[in-house]
Protein backbone atom coordinates (compact mmCIF):
# COMPACT_ATOMS: atom_id res chain seq x y z
CA UNK A 1 0.00 0.00 0.00
CA UNK A 2 1.17 3.54 -0.78
CA UNK A 3 0.08 6.71 0.94
CA UNK A 4 -1.25 9.17 -1.67
CA UNK A 5 0.83 12.05 -0.32
CA UNK A 6 4.13 10.13 -0.48
CA UNK A 7 6.27 11.55 -3.26
CA UNK A 8 8.64 9.60 -5.47
CA UNK A 9 6.95 6.21 -5.06
CA UNK A 10 8.38 3.42 -7.23
CA UNK A 11 7.92 -0.31 -6.73
CA UNK A 12 10.48 -2.70 -8.14
CA UNK A 13 9.40 -6.32 -8.42
CA UNK A 14 12.68 -8.25 -8.40
CA UNK A 15 13.14 -11.93 -9.22
CA UNK A 16 16.21 -13.31 -7.45
CA UNK A 17 18.25 -16.46 -7.61
CA UNK A 18 20.03 -16.32 -4.29
CA UNK A 19 21.34 -12.75 -4.30
CA UNK A 20 21.60 -12.51 -8.08
CA UNK A 21 19.00 -10.47 -9.96
CA UNK A 22 17.27 -12.46 -12.72
CA UNK A 23 14.94 -9.65 -13.82
CA UNK A 24 13.36 -6.41 -12.57
CA UNK A 25 9.82 -5.23 -13.29
CA UNK A 26 9.19 -1.56 -12.39
CA UNK A 27 5.64 -0.75 -11.25
CA UNK A 28 4.75 2.89 -11.76
CA UNK A 29 1.65 5.09 -11.60
CA UNK A 30 1.32 5.48 -7.82
CA UNK A 31 1.36 9.28 -8.12
CA UNK A 32 -0.11 9.73 -11.60
CA UNK A 33 -1.88 13.11 -11.65
CA UNK A 34 -3.04 13.34 -15.28
CA UNK A 35 -0.93 16.45 -15.91
CA UNK A 36 -1.18 16.11 -19.71
CA UNK A 37 -4.98 15.96 -19.49
CA UNK A 38 -5.09 18.90 -17.09
CA UNK A 39 -3.15 20.96 -19.65
CA UNK A 40 -6.16 20.77 -21.99
CA UNK A 41 -8.15 22.84 -19.49
CA UNK A 42 -5.46 25.33 -18.39
CA UNK A 43 -4.12 28.46 -20.01
CA UNK A 44 -0.48 28.50 -21.13
CA UNK A 45 0.52 30.56 -18.09
CA UNK A 46 -1.18 28.05 -15.78
CA UNK A 47 0.49 25.03 -17.43
CA UNK A 48 3.89 26.29 -16.25
CA UNK A 49 2.89 25.56 -12.65
CA UNK A 50 2.09 21.94 -13.53
CA UNK A 51 5.53 21.31 -15.04
CA UNK A 52 7.18 22.20 -11.72
CA UNK A 53 5.68 19.03 -10.32
CA UNK A 54 7.11 16.62 -12.90
CA UNK A 55 10.88 16.57 -12.39
CA UNK A 56 10.82 18.88 -9.38
CA UNK A 57 14.64 18.99 -9.32
CA UNK A 58 14.61 20.47 -12.85
CA UNK A 59 11.65 22.77 -12.21
CA UNK A 60 13.15 25.86 -13.84
CA UNK A 61 14.10 23.96 -17.00
CA UNK A 62 10.64 22.38 -17.25
CA UNK A 63 9.07 25.84 -16.93
CA UNK A 64 11.36 27.18 -19.62
CA UNK A 65 10.35 24.44 -22.08
CA UNK A 66 6.70 25.56 -21.92
CA UNK A 67 7.68 29.21 -22.30
CA UNK A 68 9.89 28.46 -25.32
CA UNK A 69 7.19 26.51 -27.17
CA UNK A 70 4.69 29.34 -26.59
CA UNK A 71 7.16 32.05 -27.57
CA UNK A 72 8.18 30.21 -30.74
CA UNK A 73 4.55 29.60 -31.70
CA UNK A 74 3.73 33.30 -31.24
CA UNK A 75 7.06 34.34 -32.81
CA UNK A 76 7.90 36.43 -29.75
CA UNK A 77 11.51 37.53 -29.30
CA UNK A 78 12.30 37.70 -25.59
CA UNK A 79 14.77 40.35 -24.32
CA UNK A 80 18.46 39.39 -24.20
CA UNK A 81 18.43 39.95 -20.45
CA UNK A 82 15.85 37.18 -20.10
CA UNK A 83 17.95 34.72 -22.14
CA UNK A 84 21.00 35.29 -19.96
CA UNK A 85 19.11 35.02 -16.66
CA UNK A 86 17.22 31.90 -17.79
CA UNK A 87 20.45 30.17 -18.76
CA UNK A 88 22.20 31.04 -15.50
CA UNK A 89 19.19 29.73 -13.57
CA UNK A 90 19.18 26.58 -15.72
CA UNK A 91 22.75 25.82 -14.70
CA UNK A 92 22.19 26.69 -11.04
CA UNK A 93 19.20 24.34 -11.12
CA UNK A 94 21.34 21.63 -12.76
CA UNK A 95 24.01 22.06 -10.08
CA UNK A 96 21.46 21.88 -7.25
CA UNK A 97 20.02 18.71 -8.81
CA UNK A 98 23.42 17.05 -9.25
CA UNK A 99 24.39 17.99 -5.68
CA UNK A 100 21.31 16.26 -4.30
CA UNK A 101 21.94 13.24 -6.55
CA UNK A 102 25.55 13.02 -5.30
CA UNK A 103 24.44 13.39 -1.69
CA UNK A 104 21.78 10.66 -1.94
CA UNK A 105 23.83 8.34 -4.17
CA UNK A 106 26.67 8.17 -1.65
CA UNK A 107 24.24 7.70 1.22
CA UNK A 108 22.45 4.84 -0.61
CA UNK A 109 25.78 3.03 -0.78
CA UNK A 110 26.56 3.61 2.89
CA UNK A 111 28.59 6.85 2.75
CA UNK A 112 26.38 8.99 4.98
CA UNK A 113 28.82 11.92 5.01
CA UNK A 114 28.09 12.73 1.35
CA UNK A 115 24.51 13.58 2.28
CA UNK A 116 25.64 16.31 4.67
CA UNK A 117 28.25 17.73 2.27
CA UNK A 118 25.94 17.73 -0.76
CA UNK A 119 23.03 19.36 1.02
CA UNK A 120 25.33 21.90 2.67
CA UNK A 121 26.40 23.18 -0.75
CA UNK A 122 22.94 22.89 -2.34
CA UNK A 123 21.57 25.24 0.31
CA UNK A 124 23.74 28.02 -1.13
CA UNK A 125 21.87 27.77 -4.46
CA UNK A 126 18.46 27.46 -2.81
CA UNK A 127 19.17 30.65 -0.86
CA UNK A 128 19.82 32.47 -4.16
CA UNK A 129 16.53 31.13 -5.54
CA UNK A 130 14.68 32.08 -2.36
CA UNK A 131 15.96 35.65 -2.45
CA UNK A 132 15.26 36.22 -6.14
CA UNK A 133 11.84 34.62 -6.53
CA UNK A 134 10.65 33.47 -3.14
CA UNK A 135 10.80 29.75 -3.80
CA UNK A 136 13.44 27.11 -3.13
CA UNK A 137 12.20 24.15 -5.17
CA UNK A 138 9.15 24.84 -7.36
CA UNK A 139 9.83 28.13 -9.08
CA UNK A 140 7.32 29.14 -11.79
CA UNK A 141 9.59 32.15 -12.29
CA UNK A 142 9.49 31.82 -16.08
CA UNK A 143 6.44 33.14 -17.90
CA UNK A 144 5.71 33.26 -21.64
CA UNK A 145 7.69 36.26 -22.88
CA UNK A 146 10.15 36.47 -20.02
CA UNK A 147 10.22 36.35 -16.23
CA UNK A 148 7.67 37.02 -13.49
CA UNK A 149 9.82 39.94 -12.32
CA UNK A 150 13.46 40.94 -12.35
CA UNK A 151 16.02 39.10 -10.26
CA UNK A 152 17.10 40.44 -6.88
CA UNK A 153 19.82 43.14 -6.92
CA UNK A 154 22.11 40.69 -5.07
CA UNK A 155 21.66 37.97 -7.72
CA UNK A 156 24.91 38.52 -9.62
CA UNK A 157 26.98 39.05 -6.48
CA UNK A 158 25.67 35.94 -4.71
CA UNK A 159 25.94 33.79 -7.84
CA UNK A 160 29.60 34.74 -8.30
CA UNK A 161 30.26 34.05 -4.62
CA UNK A 162 28.70 30.60 -4.99
CA UNK A 163 30.79 29.73 -8.06
CA UNK A 164 33.97 30.70 -6.22
CA UNK A 165 32.85 28.76 -3.12
CA UNK A 166 31.81 25.59 -4.93
CA UNK A 167 34.98 25.31 -7.03
CA UNK A 168 36.87 24.90 -3.74
CA UNK A 169 34.43 22.24 -2.52
CA UNK A 170 34.63 19.94 -5.55
CA UNK A 171 38.02 18.52 -4.44
CA UNK A 172 36.25 17.40 -1.24
CA UNK A 173 33.72 15.49 -3.37
CA UNK A 174 36.60 13.86 -5.23
CA UNK A 175 38.43 12.88 -2.06
CA UNK A 176 35.33 11.66 -0.26
CA UNK A 177 33.67 9.55 -2.97
CA UNK A 178 35.21 9.75 -6.45
CA UNK A 179 38.60 8.40 -5.30
CA UNK A 180 37.15 6.09 -2.64
CA UNK A 181 38.32 2.48 -3.16
CA UNK A 182 35.13 0.99 -1.68
CA UNK A 183 33.02 3.17 -3.99
CA UNK A 184 35.08 1.95 -6.98
CA UNK A 185 34.32 -1.65 -6.02
CA UNK A 186 30.60 -0.84 -5.78
CA UNK A 187 30.39 1.04 -9.09
CA UNK A 188 33.07 -0.01 -11.59
CA UNK A 189 31.99 -2.74 -14.00
CA UNK A 190 28.47 -2.68 -12.53
CA UNK A 191 25.31 -2.00 -14.55
CA UNK A 192 26.95 -1.97 -17.97
CA UNK A 193 24.96 -0.19 -20.69
CA UNK A 194 26.17 -0.11 -24.30
CA UNK A 195 25.71 2.93 -26.51
CA UNK A 196 23.34 0.90 -28.68
CA UNK A 197 21.22 0.00 -25.63
CA UNK A 198 21.06 3.64 -24.55
CA UNK A 199 19.84 4.68 -28.02
CA UNK A 200 17.37 1.78 -28.27
CA UNK A 201 15.75 2.66 -24.94
CA UNK A 202 15.92 6.43 -25.50
CA UNK A 203 18.18 6.96 -22.49
CA UNK A 204 19.33 10.58 -22.56
CA UNK A 205 21.14 13.01 -20.28
CA UNK A 206 24.14 11.94 -18.17
CA UNK A 207 22.85 8.35 -18.07
CA UNK A 208 23.13 8.12 -21.86
CA UNK A 209 26.34 10.10 -22.10
CA UNK A 210 27.97 7.65 -19.68
CA UNK A 211 27.71 5.14 -22.54
CA UNK A 212 29.27 7.49 -25.09
CA UNK A 213 25.89 8.60 -26.52
CA UNK A 214 26.20 12.27 -27.56
CA UNK A 215 22.73 13.70 -26.88
CA UNK A 216 23.04 17.10 -25.20
CA UNK A 217 20.16 19.29 -26.43
CA UNK A 218 22.14 22.38 -25.37
CA UNK A 219 24.55 21.46 -28.20
CA UNK A 220 22.20 19.98 -30.80
CA UNK A 221 19.28 22.43 -30.50
CA UNK A 222 20.60 25.37 -28.45
CA UNK A 223 18.12 27.76 -26.86
CA UNK A 224 18.21 30.89 -24.65
CA UNK A 225 21.87 31.97 -24.18
CA UNK A 226 23.48 28.58 -24.89
CA UNK A 227 24.58 29.60 -28.42
CA UNK A 228 26.67 32.36 -26.77
CA UNK A 229 28.72 30.19 -24.39
CA UNK A 230 31.52 27.68 -24.81
CA UNK A 231 31.26 24.40 -22.95
CA UNK A 232 32.01 20.74 -23.48
CA UNK A 233 29.54 17.90 -23.70
CA UNK A 234 30.97 15.44 -21.20
CA UNK A 235 31.07 11.81 -22.36
CA UNK A 236 32.34 8.55 -20.89
CA UNK A 237 32.58 5.36 -22.92
CA UNK A 238 32.76 2.68 -20.20
CA UNK A 239 28.97 2.57 -19.80
CA UNK A 240 29.02 1.37 -16.18
CA UNK A 241 27.71 2.91 -12.97
CA UNK A 242 31.01 4.72 -12.35
CA UNK A 243 30.95 6.24 -15.87
CA UNK A 244 27.49 7.69 -15.28
CA UNK A 245 28.77 9.07 -11.99
CA UNK A 246 31.77 10.75 -13.66
CA UNK A 247 29.60 12.44 -16.30
CA UNK A 248 27.59 14.23 -13.63
CA UNK A 249 30.71 15.23 -11.72
CA UNK A 250 32.21 16.68 -14.93
CA UNK A 251 28.93 18.41 -15.76
CA UNK A 252 29.05 20.32 -12.50
CA UNK A 253 32.35 21.89 -13.57
CA UNK A 254 30.90 22.77 -16.99
CA UNK A 255 27.85 24.38 -15.33
CA UNK A 256 30.18 26.61 -13.30
CA UNK A 257 32.01 27.55 -16.52
CA UNK A 258 28.75 28.49 -18.26
CA UNK A 259 27.62 30.62 -15.32
CA UNK A 260 30.98 32.44 -15.21
CA UNK A 261 30.74 33.35 -18.90
CA UNK A 262 27.29 34.93 -18.44
CA UNK A 263 26.96 36.33 -14.94
CA UNK A 264 29.10 39.46 -15.49
CA UNK A 265 27.57 40.14 -18.90
CA UNK A 266 23.83 40.16 -18.18
CA UNK A 267 22.44 42.93 -20.44
CA UNK A 268 20.33 45.72 -19.05
CA UNK A 269 16.74 45.96 -20.24
CA UNK A 270 13.27 44.56 -19.69
CA UNK A 271 12.64 41.28 -17.90
CA UNK A 272 9.73 40.42 -20.20
CA UNK A 273 8.46 41.08 -23.70
CA UNK A 274 5.07 42.70 -24.18
CA UNK A 275 2.46 39.95 -24.15
CA UNK A 276 -1.31 39.90 -24.47
CA UNK A 277 -3.26 39.13 -21.28
CA UNK A 278 -4.83 36.04 -22.90
CA UNK A 279 -2.52 33.95 -25.08
CA UNK A 280 -3.97 32.04 -28.01
CA UNK A 281 -1.55 30.05 -30.15
CA UNK A 282 -2.22 29.84 -33.90
CA UNK A 283 -3.78 26.51 -34.88
CA UNK A 284 -1.09 23.97 -35.65
CA UNK A 285 1.47 21.58 -34.18
CA UNK A 286 4.53 22.70 -32.20
CA UNK A 287 7.57 20.96 -30.73
CA UNK A 288 10.26 22.05 -28.26
CA UNK A 289 13.16 20.31 -26.51
CA UNK A 290 15.33 21.31 -23.54
CA UNK A 291 18.13 19.58 -21.63
CA UNK A 292 17.08 19.00 -18.02
CA UNK A 293 19.34 17.59 -15.31
CA UNK A 294 18.24 14.08 -16.34
CA UNK A 295 18.08 14.38 -20.11
CA UNK A 296 15.79 15.41 -22.92
CA UNK A 297 12.41 16.92 -22.07
CA UNK A 298 10.36 17.33 -25.24
CA UNK A 299 6.93 18.93 -25.58
CA UNK A 300 4.55 18.21 -28.45
CA UNK A 301 1.64 20.66 -28.56
CA UNK A 302 -1.43 20.76 -30.79
CA UNK A 303 -3.36 24.05 -30.82
CA UNK A 304 -6.79 24.68 -32.29
CA UNK A 305 -6.47 28.43 -31.81
CA UNK A 306 -8.07 28.62 -28.36
CA UNK A 307 -6.52 29.83 -25.10
CA UNK A 308 -5.93 26.22 -24.00
CA UNK A 309 -4.08 23.50 -25.95
CA UNK A 310 -6.09 20.89 -27.81
CA UNK A 311 -3.45 18.31 -26.82
CA UNK A 312 -0.15 18.45 -24.97
CA UNK A 313 2.34 15.59 -24.69
CA UNK A 314 5.46 15.59 -22.51
CA UNK A 315 8.36 13.30 -23.41
CA UNK A 316 10.06 13.11 -20.04
CA UNK A 317 13.60 11.74 -19.63
CA UNK A 318 12.98 9.67 -16.49
CA UNK A 319 10.36 7.43 -18.15
CA UNK A 320 12.82 6.16 -20.76
CA UNK A 321 15.72 6.07 -18.30
CA UNK A 322 13.79 3.85 -15.86
CA UNK A 323 12.88 1.09 -18.26
CA UNK A 324 16.47 0.26 -19.14
CA UNK A 325 16.88 -0.86 -15.51
CA UNK A 326 16.06 -4.53 -16.17
CA UNK A 327 18.47 -4.61 -19.12
CA UNK A 328 21.43 -3.35 -17.09
CA UNK A 329 20.63 -5.04 -13.74
CA UNK A 330 20.10 -8.68 -14.75
CA UNK A 331 22.98 -10.87 -13.62
CA UNK A 332 24.22 -8.50 -10.90
CA UNK A 333 23.69 -8.76 -7.14
CA UNK A 334 20.71 -7.28 -5.29
CA UNK A 335 23.10 -4.82 -3.58
CA UNK A 336 24.30 -3.72 -7.05
CA UNK A 337 20.70 -2.86 -7.97
CA UNK A 338 20.87 -0.02 -5.42
CA UNK A 339 23.99 1.40 -7.09
CA UNK A 340 22.64 0.94 -10.62
CA UNK A 341 19.28 2.61 -9.95
CA UNK A 342 21.06 5.42 -8.09
CA UNK A 343 23.33 6.02 -11.08
CA UNK A 344 20.24 6.66 -13.27
CA UNK A 345 19.19 9.53 -10.96
CA UNK A 346 15.45 8.91 -11.28
CA UNK A 347 12.77 11.37 -10.19
CA UNK A 348 9.55 9.38 -10.08
CA UNK A 349 6.86 12.11 -10.49
CA UNK A 350 8.47 12.82 -13.86
CA UNK A 351 7.66 9.21 -14.87
CA UNK A 352 4.07 9.22 -13.60
CA UNK A 353 3.17 12.79 -14.59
Amino acid sequence: PQHPSTHGVLRLEVCLQGETVKYVIPHIGYIHRAIEKMCEFDTYAQIIHLTDRMDYLSAHMNNEAVCLIVENALQVEVPERVKYIRTILDELNRLASHQLWWAAFGMDLGALTTFFYGLRDREKILDIFDESFGSRLLHSFNTPGGLMHDVHPNFQKRTKEFVKYFRKKLPEYKQLLTDNVIFHQRSKGIGFMTKETAIAYGVTGPSGRGSGYSCDIRKYAPYSAYPLVKFEEKLQTEGDTFARYLVRMDEMVESLNIIEQLVDNIPQGDFTAKMRPVLKLPAGEYFQRVETARGELAIYLVSDGNKTPYRMKFRTPNFSNLFVLNEISAGYKIADLVAISGSLDLVIPDIDR
